[in-house]
């Protein structure tokens, strides 16, 4: 595993590049050049094997594979410099599990962690990933995660986390090549689809009032991230829950062609352990505080503009 590891001095120049979305506002938080922190970022280029920034004139933008790879390191090095933190002043770090499904992770929780850590640095979150039912005779954990309240083992009360509706997002280069009037129009595309999520589209196209053919064409994938992967590099058009969209509207990765036709989605409901220690309450008030910022921060329309 150590033999894997990437270059960190580049690593961390990478870090600092894509969450500034600037090569010289990294080059002043590391108090190197700007040519110091583009050969880094490059020999990490390099070593992966994708390309990690677009280049512009006067900004840097994260790729959808940079994206994906920032939003795992600054979990990591998140974890590092409070482990750090926590032998230099002698405390002692205490843990939350928390089980929730790959998408979830991928989409919501891993992109907002290093704000909770950086807020409870005594707190480490431990996220681990599962598609099965809350079972705590299957899997240890301290708060569980899922959409509805089907199929939760008995000695665990859901709790409403949060509501959720679905939306009809493509990348931008798809809609300017083939113009969205009508969600009739939607039939001129490839559909992108999840496994975990096969009646999305009938669902949706029945609440648009449209009929999706017999021979349209449809990718399907494991998970919702990778559905949205697809859509960001302008492979079809997807179905997403706004709980997951993450910063693809705000950044223009995706655009919404409809954003006024939503379909409601099941709640979020969460569960805690039994034996869960009140750094559990902590994590959850947290999550509280975070969906509302979130209402704040977003645009409320999913606008085009």
């Amino acid at each position: 595993m150590i033999a894997n590891l990437p270059p960190l001095n580049a690593v961390r120049a990478f870090a600092a590049a894509a969450r500034h979305q600037s090569f010289s506002r990294a080059a002043e938080e590391l108090h190197v050049s700007h040519s110091a922190v583009s050969r880094h970022v490059k020999l990490l280029e390099e070593h992966l094997g994708v390309l990690l920034f677009e280049r512009r004139t006067r900004q840097s933008s994260l790729t959808p594979a940079g994206q994906a790879f920032y939003e795992h390191v600054s979990l990591a090095l998140a974890q590092i410099a409070n482990a750090a933190a926590s032998l230099k002043s002698g405390r002692r770090v205490r843990k939350v599990k928390i089980n929730v499904r790959p998408s979830f992770a991928v989409r919501w929780l891993i992109p907002r962690l290093p704000a909770f850590m950086a807020l409870h640095p005594d707190i480490q979150p431990e996220v681990v990933t599962s598609t099965l039912p809350p079972d705590q005779t299957r899997e240890r954990f301290d708060v569980v995660i899922r959409r509805g309240e089907a199929d939760w083992a008995t000695n665990l009360q859901p709790q409403v986390l949060l509501d959720d509706e679905i939306i009809l997002v493509a990348a931008p280069s798809l809609i300017q090549n083939t113009a969205f009037n009508s969600p009739g129009d939607l039939l001129k595309h490839t559909l992108l689809t999840g496994r975990t999520r096969r009646r999305d589209w009938q669902d949706w196209a029945r609440h648009a009032d449209i009929a999706i053919r017999r021979d349209q064409p449809v990718l399907k994938f494991d998970h919702l991230h990778l559905v949205l992967q697809a859509a960001v590099d302008g492979l079809g058009v997807a179905l997403c829950p706004t709980s997951l969209l993450g910063k693809d509207l705000a950044s223009g990765r995706l655009i919404s062609p409809f954003p006024e036709l939503r379909l409601p989605l099941t709640r979020y409901y969460y569960g805690v352990s039994q034996d869960a220690g009140r750094d559990a309450q902590v994590f959850i008030d947290w999550m509280f505080s975070r969906i509302q910022q979130d209402v704040v921060d977003n645009d409320p329309e999913l606008s085009l503009q």
